[in-house]
Protein backbone atom coordinates (compact mmCIF):
# COMPACT_ATOMS: atom_id res chain seq x y z
CA UNK A 1 0.00 0.00 0.00
CA UNK A 2 1.36 3.49 -0.84
CA UNK A 3 2.33 5.14 2.23
CA UNK A 4 0.67 8.40 1.58
CA UNK A 5 -3.00 6.70 0.92
CA UNK A 6 -2.44 4.76 4.39
CA UNK A 7 -1.41 7.91 6.48
CA UNK A 8 -4.57 9.51 5.20
CA UNK A 9 -6.43 6.35 6.13
CA UNK A 10 -5.04 6.24 9.65
CA UNK A 11 -5.67 10.54 10.11
CA UNK A 12 -9.25 10.02 9.63
CA UNK A 13 -9.88 7.16 11.39
CA UNK A 14 -11.63 9.12 14.21
CA UNK A 15 -14.95 9.08 12.08
CA UNK A 16 -17.84 8.65 14.81
CA UNK A 17 -20.80 10.38 12.54
CA UNK A 18 -22.22 9.46 9.84
CA UNK A 19 -20.47 9.98 6.53
CA UNK A 20 -21.68 11.81 3.25
CA UNK A 21 -23.66 9.35 0.37
CA UNK A 22 -22.30 12.11 -1.65
CA UNK A 23 -18.51 12.16 -0.72
CA UNK A 24 -17.34 15.33 0.79
CA UNK A 25 -16.70 18.28 -1.10
CA UNK A 26 -12.93 17.74 -0.93
CA UNK A 27 -13.47 14.47 -2.59
CA UNK A 28 -15.82 15.37 -5.51
CA UNK A 29 -13.43 18.17 -6.10
CA UNK A 30 -10.32 15.05 -6.21
CA UNK A 31 -12.47 12.51 -8.30
CA UNK A 32 -13.57 15.97 -10.49
CA UNK A 33 -10.39 17.11 -10.96
CA UNK A 34 -9.00 13.64 -11.62
CA UNK A 35 -11.82 13.43 -14.29
CA UNK A 36 -10.84 16.38 -16.06
CA UNK A 37 -7.10 15.13 -16.52
CA UNK A 38 -8.06 11.43 -16.91
CA UNK A 39 -11.19 11.35 -19.16
CA UNK A 40 -10.61 14.33 -20.81
CA UNK A 41 -13.95 15.04 -21.21
CA UNK A 42 -15.04 18.70 -23.15
CA UNK A 43 -16.61 20.40 -20.77
CA UNK A 44 -17.39 19.94 -16.83
CA UNK A 45 -20.89 19.12 -16.66
CA UNK A 46 -20.57 15.90 -15.35
CA UNK A 47 -21.65 14.62 -12.06
CA UNK A 48 -19.26 12.85 -9.38
CA UNK A 49 -20.43 10.04 -6.67
CA UNK A 50 -18.23 7.75 -4.55
CA UNK A 51 -19.08 4.28 -4.47
CA UNK A 52 -17.85 1.05 -2.63
CA UNK A 53 -15.53 -0.15 -5.36
CA UNK A 54 -16.78 -0.42 -8.73
CA UNK A 55 -18.33 -4.06 -8.38
CA UNK A 56 -21.28 -3.28 -6.22
CA UNK A 57 -22.01 -0.06 -8.86
CA UNK A 58 -21.90 -3.02 -11.99
CA UNK A 59 -23.76 -5.32 -9.81
CA UNK A 60 -26.80 -3.38 -8.79
CA UNK A 61 -26.76 -0.44 -11.12
CA UNK A 62 -29.50 -1.95 -13.28
CA UNK A 63 -31.56 -2.03 -10.05
CA UNK A 64 -30.77 0.99 -9.21
CA UNK A 65 -31.95 2.60 -12.17
CA UNK A 66 -35.02 0.28 -12.40
CA UNK A 67 -34.58 -1.64 -14.39
CA UNK A 68 -36.95 -5.19 -14.45
CA UNK A 69 -38.79 -7.92 -16.73
CA UNK A 70 -39.09 -6.37 -19.96
CA UNK A 71 -36.00 -4.63 -20.10
CA UNK A 72 -32.92 -5.53 -21.49
CA UNK A 73 -29.31 -5.14 -20.81
CA UNK A 74 -26.74 -5.27 -23.49
CA UNK A 75 -23.41 -6.48 -22.37
CA UNK A 76 -20.19 -7.44 -24.14
CA UNK A 77 -19.81 -11.32 -25.72
CA UNK A 78 -16.46 -11.71 -23.36
CA UNK A 79 -17.13 -9.78 -20.00
CA UNK A 80 -16.75 -9.29 -16.58
CA UNK A 81 -19.55 -11.87 -14.95
CA UNK A 82 -20.51 -9.45 -12.91
CA UNK A 83 -22.49 -7.63 -15.89
CA UNK A 84 -24.92 -10.22 -16.16
CA UNK A 85 -25.10 -11.14 -12.81
CA UNK A 86 -26.54 -7.65 -12.36
CA UNK A 87 -29.20 -8.11 -15.20
CA UNK A 88 -30.26 -11.41 -13.48
CA UNK A 89 -30.26 -9.39 -9.97
CA UNK A 90 -32.74 -6.82 -11.53
CA UNK A 91 -34.99 -9.73 -13.15
CA UNK A 92 -34.32 -7.93 -16.85
CA UNK A 93 -32.98 -9.59 -19.56
CA UNK A 94 -29.20 -10.36 -20.89
CA UNK A 95 -27.82 -9.67 -24.49
CA UNK A 96 -24.20 -10.65 -25.38
CA UNK A 97 -23.28 -8.55 -28.20
CA UNK A 98 -20.33 -6.61 -29.51
CA UNK A 99 -22.17 -5.53 -32.78
CA UNK A 100 -25.03 -3.51 -31.40
CA UNK A 101 -26.69 -3.82 -34.38
CA UNK A 102 -27.12 -7.65 -34.29
CA UNK A 103 -29.20 -6.85 -31.00
CA UNK A 104 -32.54 -6.17 -32.45
CA UNK A 105 -36.04 -5.29 -31.54
CA UNK A 106 -35.57 -5.56 -27.78
CA UNK A 107 -36.21 -2.64 -25.49
CA UNK A 108 -32.62 -1.94 -24.91
CA UNK A 109 -32.56 0.52 -21.29
CA UNK A 110 -28.72 -0.15 -20.51
CA UNK A 111 -25.48 -1.08 -22.93
CA UNK A 112 -22.21 -2.01 -20.58
CA UNK A 113 -18.80 -1.30 -22.88
CA UNK A 114 -15.56 -2.30 -21.07
CA UNK A 115 -12.24 -0.43 -22.09
CA UNK A 116 -9.61 -1.97 -21.05
CA UNK A 117 -11.29 -4.86 -21.37
CA UNK A 118 -11.31 -7.57 -18.78
CA UNK A 119 -10.60 -10.16 -19.21
CA UNK A 120 -9.23 -9.62 -22.70
CA UNK A 121 -7.44 -6.53 -22.16
CA UNK A 122 -9.38 -5.12 -25.64
CA UNK A 123 -9.10 -1.40 -26.28
CA UNK A 124 -12.25 -0.23 -28.06
CA UNK A 125 -11.18 2.91 -30.88
CA UNK A 126 -12.73 6.32 -30.44
CA UNK A 127 -14.77 5.92 -32.77
CA UNK A 128 -16.39 2.52 -31.44
CA UNK A 129 -17.31 4.67 -28.25
CA UNK A 130 -19.31 7.33 -30.09
CA UNK A 131 -21.14 4.74 -32.95
CA UNK A 132 -22.14 3.40 -28.95
CA UNK A 133 -23.39 6.62 -27.43
CA UNK A 134 -25.13 7.25 -30.83
CA UNK A 135 -27.17 3.85 -31.26
CA UNK A 136 -27.98 4.20 -27.29
CA UNK A 137 -28.70 7.99 -27.72
CA UNK A 138 -31.34 7.27 -30.51
CA UNK A 139 -33.30 4.17 -28.60
CA UNK A 140 -32.90 6.52 -25.26
CA UNK A 141 -30.79 4.02 -23.66
CA UNK A 142 -28.00 4.58 -20.85
CA UNK A 143 -24.54 3.67 -21.75
CA UNK A 144 -22.41 2.29 -18.75
CA UNK A 145 -18.45 2.33 -19.50
CA UNK A 146 -16.40 0.33 -17.14
CA UNK A 147 -13.12 1.86 -17.50
CA UNK A 148 -10.96 0.79 -14.19
CA UNK A 149 -7.74 -0.45 -16.07
CA UNK A 150 -7.90 3.19 -17.87
CA UNK A 151 -5.01 3.91 -16.31
CA UNK A 152 -3.57 0.81 -17.18
CA UNK A 153 -2.33 1.00 -21.46
CA UNK A 154 0.67 -0.55 -22.78
CA UNK A 155 0.40 -1.44 -26.07
CA UNK A 156 -2.52 0.78 -26.56
CA UNK A 157 -3.59 4.45 -25.62
CA UNK A 158 -7.51 3.57 -23.93
CA UNK A 159 -9.91 6.61 -24.13
CA UNK A 160 -12.96 7.79 -21.81
CA UNK A 161 -16.17 7.65 -23.02
CA UNK A 162 -16.74 10.62 -21.56
CA UNK A 163 -13.81 12.27 -24.26
CA UNK A 164 -16.67 11.37 -27.10
CA UNK A 165 -19.72 12.60 -25.81
CA UNK A 166 -18.66 16.89 -26.86
CA UNK A 167 -19.26 17.90 -23.65
CA UNK A 168 -22.95 16.64 -23.54
CA UNK A 169 -23.40 13.73 -20.69
CA UNK A 170 -26.73 12.85 -21.11
CA UNK A 171 -27.20 9.07 -20.80
CA UNK A 172 -23.52 7.80 -20.21
CA UNK A 173 -22.06 6.93 -16.97
CA UNK A 174 -18.32 6.16 -16.71
CA UNK A 175 -17.29 3.92 -14.05
CA UNK A 176 -13.89 4.18 -12.18
CA UNK A 177 -11.88 2.51 -9.51
CA UNK A 178 -9.05 2.77 -7.24
CA UNK A 179 -8.53 -1.16 -6.87
CA UNK A 180 -5.74 -1.33 -10.01
CA UNK A 181 -4.48 2.50 -10.66
CA UNK A 182 -3.80 2.48 -6.76
CA UNK A 183 -3.77 -0.90 -5.37
CA UNK A 184 -6.61 -0.05 -2.95
CA UNK A 185 -9.03 -3.62 -3.54
CA UNK A 186 -9.05 -3.96 0.24
CA UNK A 187 -10.33 -0.61 0.81
CA UNK A 188 -13.58 -0.58 -1.66
CA UNK A 189 -12.77 2.59 -3.23
CA UNK A 190 -14.01 3.43 -7.00
CA UNK A 191 -16.50 6.22 -8.26
CA UNK A 192 -19.08 6.92 -11.04
CA UNK A 193 -19.03 10.08 -13.52
CA UNK A 194 -21.44 11.31 -15.91
CA UNK A 195 -24.67 12.42 -17.12
CA UNK A 196 -25.71 14.69 -13.72
CA UNK A 197 -29.11 13.76 -13.37
CA UNK A 198 -28.44 9.92 -13.40
CA UNK A 199 -25.98 10.50 -11.18
CA UNK A 200 -28.19 12.40 -8.93
CA UNK A 201 -30.65 9.57 -9.06
CA UNK A 202 -28.07 6.71 -8.15
CA UNK A 203 -27.55 9.21 -5.39
CA UNK A 204 -30.90 9.69 -3.57
CA UNK A 205 -31.22 5.79 -3.95
CA UNK A 206 -28.17 4.59 -2.59
CA UNK A 207 -28.91 7.53 0.32
CA UNK A 208 -31.72 5.50 1.45
CA UNK A 209 -29.95 2.03 0.81
CA UNK A 210 -27.08 2.67 3.21
CA UNK A 211 -24.46 2.42 0.20
CA UNK A 212 -22.08 4.67 1.41
CA UNK A 213 -18.25 4.82 1.48
CA UNK A 214 -16.57 5.01 4.59
CA UNK A 215 -15.37 8.56 5.86
CA UNK A 216 -11.71 7.39 6.54
CA UNK A 217 -11.73 5.34 3.09
CA UNK A 218 -13.03 8.68 1.57
CA UNK A 219 -10.04 10.75 2.65
CA UNK A 220 -8.09 7.64 1.43
CA UNK A 221 -9.31 8.37 -2.35
CA UNK A 222 -8.44 11.75 -1.78
CA UNK A 223 -5.09 11.44 -1.17
CA UNK A 224 -4.95 8.59 -3.85
CA UNK A 225 -6.44 10.54 -6.51
CA UNK A 226 -3.96 13.45 -5.33
CA UNK A 227 -0.94 11.65 -6.48
CA UNK A 228 0.75 10.08 -9.38
CA UNK A 229 3.57 9.22 -8.14
CA UNK A 230 2.49 5.60 -6.90
CA UNK A 231 0.37 5.16 -9.69
CA UNK A 232 3.58 5.01 -11.79
CA UNK A 233 5.21 2.53 -9.61
CA UNK A 234 2.89 0.41 -10.12
CA UNK A 235 2.40 0.34 -13.51
CA UNK A 236 6.02 -0.33 -13.86
CA UNK A 237 5.44 -3.81 -11.29
CA UNK A 238 2.68 -4.52 -13.92
CA UNK A 239 4.81 -3.81 -16.66
CA UNK A 240 7.50 -5.66 -15.71
CA UNK A 241 5.61 -8.65 -14.34
CA UNK A 242 3.67 -8.65 -18.05
CA UNK A 243 6.60 -8.78 -20.14
CA UNK A 244 7.99 -11.71 -18.33
CA UNK A 245 5.12 -13.52 -18.52
CA UNK A 246 4.33 -13.21 -22.30
CA UNK A 247 7.65 -13.98 -23.23
CA UNK A 248 6.99 -17.25 -21.07
CA UNK A 249 3.77 -18.00 -22.28
CA UNK A 250 4.84 -17.62 -25.98
CA UNK A 251 7.88 -20.16 -25.35
CA UNK A 252 5.20 -22.62 -24.08
CA UNK A 253 3.54 -22.18 -27.32
CA UNK A 254 0.42 -20.18 -26.11
CA UNK A 255 -1.10 -16.93 -28.28
CA UNK A 256 -1.47 -13.45 -26.82
CA UNK A 257 -4.49 -12.30 -28.15
CA UNK A 258 -5.68 -8.53 -27.39
CA UNK A 259 -4.29 -7.65 -24.09
CA UNK A 260 -3.37 -4.05 -25.39
CA UNK A 261 -3.92 -3.07 -21.70
CA UNK A 262 -5.20 -4.08 -18.53
CA UNK A 263 -4.15 -6.18 -15.78
CA UNK A 264 -4.65 -9.93 -17.97
CA UNK A 265 -3.19 -11.71 -20.37
CA UNK A 266 -6.13 -13.64 -22.71
CA UNK A 267 -3.97 -16.61 -23.90
CA UNK A 268 -4.82 -19.47 -26.08
CA UNK A 269 -3.94 -23.19 -27.14
CA UNK A 270 -7.14 -23.64 -29.26
CA UNK A 271 -8.75 -26.20 -27.19
CA UNK A 272 -10.84 -26.19 -24.57
CA UNK A 273 -10.06 -23.37 -21.71
CA UNK A 274 -10.93 -26.26 -19.26
CA UNK A 275 -7.97 -28.60 -20.50
CA UNK A 276 -5.74 -25.31 -20.75
CA UNK A 277 -6.22 -24.52 -16.91
CA UNK A 278 -5.87 -28.38 -16.04
CA UNK A 279 -2.88 -27.99 -17.91
CA UNK A 280 -1.72 -25.07 -16.16
CA UNK A 281 -2.95 -26.30 -12.96
CA UNK A 282 -0.68 -29.41 -13.13
CA UNK A 283 2.35 -27.31 -13.51
CA UNK A 284 1.57 -25.18 -10.02
CA UNK A 285 -0.04 -22.23 -12.41
CA UNK A 286 -3.55 -21.19 -12.14
CA UNK A 287 -5.48 -19.64 -15.17
CA UNK A 288 -8.77 -18.44 -15.31
CA UNK A 289 -10.71 -20.77 -17.91
CA UNK A 290 -12.20 -18.36 -20.41
CA UNK A 291 -15.83 -19.94 -20.15
CA UNK A 292 -16.12 -18.08 -17.33
CA UNK A 293 -16.67 -14.95 -19.17
CA UNK A 294 -19.24 -15.98 -21.88
CA UNK A 295 -18.78 -18.54 -24.50
CA UNK A 296 -17.08 -17.24 -26.97
CA UNK A 297 -14.49 -17.12 -24.45
CA UNK A 298 -14.16 -21.43 -24.39
CA UNK A 299 -11.02 -21.74 -25.90
CA UNK A 300 -8.82 -19.03 -23.85
CA UNK A 301 -7.76 -18.50 -20.42
CA UNK A 302 -7.54 -15.35 -18.43
CA UNK A 303 -3.68 -14.86 -16.59
CA UNK A 304 -3.40 -11.94 -14.04
CA UNK A 305 -0.80 -9.68 -13.39
CA UNK A 306 -1.49 -9.44 -9.70
CA UNK A 307 0.68 -11.88 -8.04
CA UNK A 308 4.03 -11.14 -6.77
CA UNK A 309 7.19 -10.56 -8.13
CA UNK A 310 8.40 -13.93 -6.86
CA UNK A 311 5.41 -15.79 -8.26
CA UNK A 312 6.23 -14.44 -11.40
CA UNK A 313 9.28 -16.01 -11.79
CA UNK A 314 8.20 -19.03 -10.51
CA UNK A 315 5.56 -19.51 -13.64
CA UNK A 316 8.02 -18.42 -15.95
CA UNK A 317 10.41 -21.24 -14.79
CA UNK A 318 7.18 -23.61 -14.84
CA UNK A 319 6.27 -23.28 -17.98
Amino acid sequence: MPDVIREALAQASDAPGYPLTAGTPRLRGAIRDWVTRWCGPASDAFGVLPTIGSKELVAWLPTLLGLGPGDTVVIPQVCYPTYEVGVQLAGATVVRADSLTSVGPARVRLVWINSPGNPTGRVLPPAHLRKVVDWARERGAIVASDECYLPLSWESEPVSILSVCDGVFDNVLAVHSLSKRSNLAGYRAGFVAGDPALVDELLQVRKHAGMIVPAPVQAAMIAALGDEVHVEQQRRRYRERRVALRAAFERAGFTVEHSEAGLYLWLTRDEDSWATADWLAERGILAAPGAFYGPAGERHVRVALTVTDERVEAAAARL
